[in-house]
């Protein structure tokens, strides 16, 4: 069974994916982190993403693993562990530019499809049930409002001991969505069969509840 949960930057698919497959017995997979990952790599090497022939020869030399140990996600890019390095916003800026180009996504979709046709899986992105697993038997599309996940962003950044600005992310965010939104390839839109959750005012628990109980309900 595939359960596809799409929705813009910080509605908290992440977090609530990861539960509600624990909760369900699932493989998690976090599609951002493979996106995030990829951005780091073409960061680190001061990598020009307009120009495809050196886009393409970044790609070919980037190898990207998820491990779980301990019930807790790594991601590793070729052989070191990146999980924090890619929760940056200036990785999640480059993401959002660079997931929208059609051979950092070619990169990804088919061992993203591969190990959704051999698991039960949750996935999480922006296109994962419009595009990478459009016959999913279950759909979310998961949001909340702006000012909501501007204020997740912020706690989550200064939890990491960092100091933000919160308009500062409320711009960012508004920005993700606009280019999220409004990509040629793939963009961030409800699938027409998916279950709108809005988790402005839920609590973590009440929305993997919900996921969870949808599933069991297509289940039988």
């Amino acid at each position: 069974m595939n359960i596809a949960i799409d929705g813009p930057a910080g509605a908290g698919k992440s977090t609530i994916a990861r539960l509600a497959a624990k909760e369900l017995g699932f493989v998690y997979v976090d599609t951002g982190a493979m996106y995030r990952a990829i951005a780091l790599y073409l960061i680190d090497h001061d990598t020009n993403i307009e120009d495809e022939t050196a886009l393409k020869s970044a790609l070919s030399q980037i190898n990207i693993n998820i491990v779980y140990e301990s019930g807790v996600q790594h991601v590793f890019l070729d052989l070191q562990d990146v999980s924090t390095e890619i929760r940056s916003e200036k990785v999640g800026n480059m993401a959002s530019k660079s997931s929208a180009l059609a051979p950092v996504r070619e990169k990804l979709l088919d061992l993203q499809r591969d190990i959704a046709a051999k698991n039960d899986v949750i996935m999480d992105g922006r296109d994962i049930g419009t595009n990478i697993l459009p016959n999913a038997e279950l759909k979310i599309y998961l949001t909340a409002s702006v000012d909501v996940r501007a204020k997740r962003r912020f706690d989550e950044l200064v939890l990491h001991g960092e100091k933000p600005d919160l308009e500062d992310i409320k711009k960012g965010i508004e920005q993700r969505d606009y280019q999220d939104m409004n990509r040629d390839i793939a963009p961030l839109k409800q699938a027409e069969d998916a279950v709108l959750i809005d988790s402005s005012d839920l609590g973590i628990a009440e929305v993997v509840d919900k996921i969870v109980t949808l599933a069991k309900e297509k289940r039988a």
